[in-house]
């Protein structure tokens, strides 16, 4: 293997889009700050216990570890952003007791790639609410995640929204042991309808039927209403489909919506309400969030949360280009004389560039230069 080649599903992003990225990253960050969100900037690297959950297998693949030389324990490039800021919450962020909103954007690294056309070092940019459970904060983030993709001009978003409560409530109801519930939360994600009789076949009713009616409950917001017939009344369904009708308020008429009680995709850490917006023209979901109470028990204080994230990288091919601004050329033999004026054409804003070879306007990407006047500088056209 020849050294300059990149490992596999990992890219450079070269100038023109690099600005790009980096503008459309500024430009999410400013939405987030007028929004009361403040930005926060974990590190790329910390010990494998902060950053993976006890039980999250799906995380857990996903990260790359490696020895500390120091400490002598085991470290972990960072997978999700997530867990460290519900790190910075609980930890760093502990004395404030009222709802706290961060926002984030830093790459990440997975082992593998979540899909054929996917990085393996996306770059995360994303945004929570902690400290409250009403289905309000849901409403917000979920608003917050729309306009974000809207700044972009990503063409015809669909809303799909679920509710892992649902499963968790049936489950505990049914009496399913850790093991069992695991394994029917795997063949439910796969919508395997055949396994899935197969998982709930020994089960009593109304138990069994309402695993069976999970897949089948798929579609507009008049698949609630049917949801009340066919699933049992739990106090955890119950309030999960009272959440998820207010969803469905609450965006009637501004987004595309559907729901699907068994749509259980997402991270170990997901406790109630999951969602994800899809556009034409991309296979996967460009955002995702959900919500995620009780992320910082582990880190001391457990909170209410809910939040989005989505990777920059899938939205290369849509991002505003930014066009190289042109330059100003000036020659290496006038830079010690015209250093002064160099310098304040560039507080100013202007590109000025400097030549050291006699190269073409198209080479140096300069449509102007500066040469010396009667009375200072001029600046010219050059060609």
């Amino acid at each position: 293997m020849r050294n300059w080649l990149l490992p596999e599903y990992i890219a450079d992003i070269l100038p023109a889009t690099a600005r790009q990225v980096e503008s459309a990253k500024a430009a999410m960050l400013e939405q987030f700050r007028c929004a009361g969100y403040e930005l926060v900037l974990p590190p790329l690297i910390e010990y494998v216990d902060s950053l993976i959950a006890e039980g999250d297998t799906a995380l857990d693949l996903k990260t790359f570890k490696l020895d500390d030389q120091l400490s002598g324990h085991q470290l972990g490039l960072r997978a999700d952003i997530t867990p460290q800021v519900a790190r910075i919450d609980a930890h760093l962020l502990g004395h404030r007791t009222g709802v706290t909103r961060l926002c984030y954007a830093g790459s990440v690294v997975h082992t593998r790639p979540n899909g054929l056309m996917s990085s393996r070092q996306p770059m995360q940019v994303g945004a929570e609410l902690y400290g409250y459970a009403g289905i309000e904060a849901d409403i917000e983030i979920i608003e917050l995640m729309l306009a974000t993709l809207d700044q972009v001009k990503v063409p015809q978003l669909r809303l799909d929204v679920g509710h892992t409560a649902i499963f968790r409530g049936l489950a505990n109801a049914a009496g399913l042991s850790p093991q069992a519930t695991r394994e029917l939360f795997a063949v439910l994600q796969n919508k395997d309808a055949a396994s899935i009789a197969e998982q709930v076949a020994g089960l009593a009713e109304p138990y069994r039927s309402a695993f069976l009616a999970l897949p089948e409950l798929y579609g507009p917001a008049a698949v609630l209403e049917k949801a009340r017939t066919r699933l049992p009344s739990l106090p955890e369904v119950e309030l999960a489909l009272m959440q998820l009708t207010a969803i469905a308020r609450a965006f009637e008429g501004r987004v595309a919506i559907s729901f699907d009680l068994s749509e259980l995709r997402g991270t170990h850490y997901h406790t109630g309400l999951i969602f994800a917006a899809y556009a034409p023209g991309w296979a996967v979901e460009l955002a995702r969030g959900g919500r995620y109470d009780n992320v910082g028990r582990r880190f001391g204080r457990a909170r209410p949360a809910t939040g989005f994230s989505l990777d920059l990288r899938d939205l290369i091919q849509i991002l505003p280009e930014r066009g190289s601004a042109m330059g100003i050329r000036v020659s290496n033999r006038h830079l010690p004389a015209a250093q002064a004026e160099v310098e304040r054409l560039r507080a100013g804003g202007e590109v000025v560039i400097i030549d050291y070879l006699g190269e073409s306007a198209e080479a140096i990407g300069c449509n102007r230069e500066l040469i010396p006047a009667a009375d200072g500088w001029q600046i010219v056209p050059f060609n």
